[in-house]
């Protein structure tokens, strides 16, 4: 089994910046994709980035440009450096992994966090 710890959301304001975390344990695959969503109350789970094994990245559209995915593989940890926040980012923020390969629909990920609340203010 993985388990998957996220932290690091909060409050802030627009314009502001957070960093998530998020540390895998347990059975994490020899090589591996780490990914963040997120979820707006009422909205499906959509992505936001992903982290391949060698350091392929891979951002939403919605975030290119302001987001940073980052991994340290040595502590099994992802990074989600987020600036430039804006009201539209606020969610609950999950973490996902799975096999090296995976892409960026949620269904393609078997392990996720319980989610970290971001939460910009206008």
């Amino acid at each position: 089994q993985v388990q998957l710890v996220e932290s690091g959301g909060g409050l802030v304001q627009a314009g502001g910046s957070l960093r998530l975390s998020c540390a895998a344990s347990g059975r994490t695959f020899s090589t591996n994709t780490m990914a963040w969503f997120r979820q707006a109350p009422g909205k499906e789970r959509e992505f936001v980035a992903l982290s391949g094994w060698s350091g392929y990245r891979y951002y939403a559209d919605s975030v290119k440009g302001r987001f940073t995915i980052s991994r340290d593989n040595t502590k099994s940890t992802v990074y989600l450096q987020m600036n430039s926040l804006k009201p539209e980012d606020t969610a609950v923020y999950y973490c996902a992994i799975d096999r090296e390969g995976r892409g960026n629909s949620r269904y393609e990920y078997n392990y996720w966090g319980q989610g970290t609340q971001v939460t910009v203010s206008s």
